[in-house]
């Protein structure tokens, strides 16, 4: 059981989080003047936003994946 003194931390999968907020509105997309998708970009940031009012962390990180993947090998 964490101390009520730990810093609260916490490490977002941004690609999960992009692929979760881009299919969210698959039916009705967001979009922009253009026509252009923003449902991942909104999701996004709204997701982060929402953490950082709801929960306040000390510490906040977001990770993307790195480089080649074996998906990249697998499926060229």
């Amino acid at each position: 059981m964490p101390s009520k003194n730990a810093p609260r931390i916490f490490l977002i999968d941004a690609y999960a989080l992009i692929y979760r907020s881009y299919f969210a509105f698959i039916k009705r997309p967001l979009t922009n003047a253009a026509g252009e998708n923003t449902s991942a970009p909104f999701g996004f940031t709204r997701f982060l936003l929402d953490i950082r009012e709801n929960f306040e962390p000390e510490y906040l990180a977001v990770v993307f994946d790195a480089g080649v993947s074996f998906r990249d090998v697998e499926y060229p």
